[in-house]
């Protein structure tokens, strides 16, 4: 019998998988590109749910299930009052009756964790605190479009060492990437979680670097990579955080630090003018619409390995 699969982290799937993902999510890409438009996953049905409002994660994943043929229902933050209304292992096994997998975009990496216990279909990290591995799958789509590789290659992460940077961290160490990120004091990554990276990286030959000097970190960068200052849920820290890293701005004078074909990331929402300015941002190294688009790709691929492999 089948396992059954959840995507809740990066680091739950082997480097051989992720890698595997990343060349479908190409293939997927190219074809539909050409018209070609496989109903993979016709009858099948994505149950959303939502504790964090987004843009991007429910258009694209409601558009992936609609490229491949099948449906997707999004479900508030009011409507399933998520551990208040409901108990989390309830909603997971209420749901598990009505939908094939469960997308959810949350708070605390906990609930996910529980959600994954109680179902009896896959369930999907749209987003948690600790790490954003959607976001990544579609990032390594995107560099390896724009650079026809990822291993050897270097990223530089600007910025707070949050639920993005974990992601990208796992994804570089395990796919043969150099990683670098540079992190106002305080702001750094969990210990765990650079730990878990280098034990990745042990494997897959990437070079690591932790450091607080942004130009270190962005010197010979094929990629450069930032994020919002401060997240949903860290509001009551933001006049603060809007003190202590504009120097962790990505601008001009930055990017003139990387590699001359240096491509500029960011996950969105952009808070412009803040982590990046408008000349980066709408600049001639920017991709970071590419990389927005390639989050659709990158489900699709994932959705199909998940459902494909659902007992």
């Amino acid at each position: 019998m089948t396992r059954l699969r959840h995507f809740l982290s990066l680091a739950d799937w082997t480097p051989e998988e992720v890698e595997a993902l990343v060349l479908e999510a190409a293939r997927m890409k190219a074809e539909w590109k050409a018209g070609i438009r496989p109903s993979l996953l016709a009858g099948k049905t994505l149950g959303m749910l939502f504790e964090k409002p987004s843009l991007r994660t429910r258009v694209s994943f409601e558009m992936a299930m609609r490229h491949l043929g099948g449906d997707a229902i999004y479900l508030s933050p009011q409507e399933v009052g998520l551990g208040k209304r409901e108990s989390v292992a309830d909603v997971a096994r209420v749901l598990s009756r009505y939908v094939d997998a469960i997308m959810a975009r949350v708070f605390a990496h906990a609930v996910l964790e529980e959600l994954a216990r109680y179902a009896t279909v896959p369930v999907i990290n749209g987003l948690s605190d600790d790490e954003h591995p959607c976001q990544a799958l579609g990032d390594l789509l995107t560099i390896y479009e724009k650079k026809g590789r990822l291993r050897g290659l270097r990223l530089a992460f600007v910025g707070d060492g949050n639920n993005v940077a974990t992601a990208l961290l796992y994804a570089c160490a395990m796919t043969g990437m150099d990683f670098a990120i540079a992190t106002p004091p305080g702001y750094m990554l969990k210990e765990s979680v650079i730990e878990r990276g280098k034990a990745f990286a042990a494997h897959s030959g990437s070079r690591l670097t932790f450091t607080h000097d942004p130009i270190e970190a962005v010197r010979g960068a094929d990629v450069i990579y930032t994020d919002v200052w401060t997240s949903m849920g860290q509001e009551a820290e933001a006049e603060i955080r809007r003190r202590i890293f504009p120097p962790y701005q990505v601008n001009q004078a930055l990017v003139a630090q990387a590699k001359p074909d240096v491509i500029v990331m960011h996950c969105l929402p952009a808070h412009r003018g803040e982590e990046i300015t408008d000349e980066v941002a709408d600049g001639p190294h920017s991709v970071i619409f590419d990389q927005a688009e390639n989050r659709l790709h990158a489900q699709k691929a994932l959705l199909v390995r998940l459902l494909a492999e659902a007992p």
